[in-house]
């Protein structure tokens, strides 16, 4: 399934993004710890290489604990700073990274007798989770939250304390993706919106993958008792084991689509992660 999503709204938020870079003291990347790999941007990458930054892999309540570990690991040793959270609980550990990476300017300041005021950006692709890092740090409902890409349209100063101040950005896609395995990815997690997408293949892609990860899972949350399944069989299968039969007895595609992918959103199908850190290194030598 080939995949081109590039709304007006994500070139309008990478040209703020560069400008407003010089008004910040750290950049916070948020990724999906589902897919630690396709839910960082690349160009985000080029664009903050010079600034303080910090990675937070948020989710961390859906995916796999030993791989996030491995993640932790893998990246730490690259020298990035990050750490992977549940942002319903763990949220506020956010701020202790923030602290370390605005230190060294909180200092220099302090040298000069000012109290700092750090100012952070929040930055990464969308739907992982960046308006609800704000609003858990904040206290409150305070930037835009939605179960879907595309939420949050400008930039918004966001004050967490008397000393610092949190910039939340629209959600930053790159504009080629060329990469047909990391697309399809991005649409399982929703940062793609569904309505541009033939939900349909997405949905029988998604669960012929779960079923090489996860194929106990699979058969027991949709009752199907084929797994060599494919392509539409495999919908209809999902159709009867979970009872979305219409009248006539003719199955419910659209709803079988619409719970296929709400529930591996919402981790019914358990604690998975999509991507290793083996990936990354294969893509490194391919590069």
């Amino acid at each position: 399934m080939e995949i081109n999503w590039y709304p007006g709204h994500m070139a309008r938020a990478k040209r703020l993004l560069s400008e407003q870079l010089s008004r910040v003291d750290v950049v916070i990347e948020l990724c999906d710890a589902r897919l630690p790999l396709s839910s960082r941007n690349p160009d985000l990458k080029r664009l903050i290489e010079k600034k303080q930054r910090v990675l937070i892999m948020g989710k961390s309540d859906l995916a796999d604990p030993k791989l996030t570990d491995q993640w932790l690991s893998v990246l730490r040793k690259e020298g990035v700073p990050c750490q992977a959270l549940d942002m319903n609980r763990q949220a506020r550990q956010a701020l202790n990274l923030i602290d370390k990476a605005a230190r060294e300017t909180v200092e220099r300041a302090a040298q000069r007798g000012i109290k700092k005021t750090v100012r952070a950006m929040i930055v990464g692709v969308p739907n992982v989770g960046k308006s609800t890092l704000i609003n858990r740090l904040h206290g409150g409902s305070i930037a835009k939250v939605g179960d879907m890409p595309g939420v949050t349209r400008a930039n918004q100063w966001v004050k967490i304390s008397p000393y610092l101040e949190l910039m939340d950005t629209p959600g930053l896609l790159w504009p080629r993706l060329d990469d047909p395995l990391a697309a399809r990815r991005l649409a399982y997690i929703a940062s793609i919106k569904d309505d541009v997408l033939d939900t349909a293949q997405l949905a029988i892609q998604l669960l012929t993958d779960m079923i090489a990860m996860v194929p106990k899972a699979v058969e027991e949350r949709f009752k199907i008792k084929d797994l060599t399944l494919t392509g539409p069989d495999l919908l209809d299968a999902v159709c009867r084991g979970r009872g979305f039969l219409m009248k006539g007895g003719i199955t419910d595609t659209e709803r079988a689509c619409k719970v296929v992918l709400d529930e591996f959103r919402g981790g019914k199908l358990g604690r998975i992660t999509l991507e290793s850190p083996r990936e990354e290194k294969e893509n490194d030598q391919q590069a």
